[in-house]
């Protein structure tokens, strides 16, 4: 089995441990604050892996070129700009859709290697990852009258919006991260890896930090205020995005999101025996789909 499939499945298990407990926090605080935590309390966690890799390898740190820090920035605020509308969608929709909508990125993301990384997508592969689109779109109009009408309704409706948004958002991230590390021209994957994970939430925080200062000192300080919850958050966080660095590096954006979209397992889980929500046959059904077009993917790479 390729490294990158199980990296990619802890990562995806980690997102999800970190999503469940930002959704938790959101009831006390903003999403913007609530997303706010996963970056704070996840650069010390960053910073101590890169230097341990460092202490390991013993090789510099890379100098980086520009278009790096355009990559880290480009990406590291549309991470922030996803993270900040998942979190507002799960008031709309429940924990399993609110994550599901935001999972067209895998489309996006396939899109967006292409344009701007000039990779490839086999055919097997661009099976699975439509498959899995079909399964979103069962979900998106799983609480409505099943009909052409209720289709469009539902993806133009503000939930889908938000979640093809922060869909879209996540995707130029991936993409980004990947273009980022692999633009230190480094051999191995780890270093390069978490070198970028530790400049992109050292951006996220920095900027994040400036606009709370700025617009929400209140959230701010009830952000610190919960610091046992927000470093659940940093620290799950941090870990899953050890994860996607170090397989996006390996592999491509476009695959290794795909796949992640195993988290709805995860997520229908958390939904069931934490949040206590019902899910109806449409939604299980897509998910179904979901899952099925990932075993596609995994085949077709």
């Amino acid at each position: 089995m390729p490294l990158w499939i199980p990296i990619t499945i802890a990562a995806a298990f980690l997102q999800n441990l970190r999503s469940a407990l930002q959704r938790q926090l959101a009831r006390d605080l903003t999403a913007t604050s609530a997303t706010y935590v996963r970056f704070l309390f996840g650069l010390p966690v960053a910073l101590v892996y890169l230097a341990v890799l460092d202490g390991i390898f013993g090789d510099p740190l890379p100098v980086p070129p520009p278009e790096f820090y355009v990559y880290a920035f480009v990406g590291g605020i549309a991470q922030i700009v996803g993270t900040v509308l998942l979190v507002a969608l799960f008031s709309h929709r429940n924990f399993v859709v609110g994550t599901t909508y935001s999972k067209t990125e895998t489309v996006q993301t396939a899109l967006f290697s292409i344009v701007v990384l000039g990779e490839t997508i086999t055919l097997g592969a661009g099976v699975g990852i439509l498959i899995s689109l079909l399964g979103v779109m069962a979900i998106s109009v799983a609480r409505t009258n099943l009909s052409p009408a209720a289709l469009v309704t539902s993806l133009t409706s503000r939930t889908a919006i938000m979640g093809i948004g922060s869909g879209a958002a996540y995707g130029v991230a991936a993409v980004c991260y990947r273009a980022g590390s692999l633009s230190l021209g480094m051999d191995g994957f780890l270093v390069p890896a978490a070198f970028t994970l530790a400049i992109v939430l050292s951006i996220q925080t920095a900027l994040m930090t400036v606009w709370l200062l700025w617009k929400d000192r209140v959230s701010l300080i009830a952000t610190l205020r919960n610091w046992p919850s927000s470093l659940a958050i940093g620290v799950a966080g941090a870990l899953g995005s050890v994860g996607w660095f170090t397989a996006m590096t390996l592999q491509n954006a476009a695959y290794v999101r795909a796949l992640g979209q195993v988290e709805l397992v995860f997520t229908f889980l958390v939904s069931w025996l934490w949040f206590k929500e019902a899910s109806n046959g449409r939604e299980i059904s897509g998910v179904i789909l979901i899952v099925g077009g990932l075993v596609v993917l995994v085949l077709g790479v």
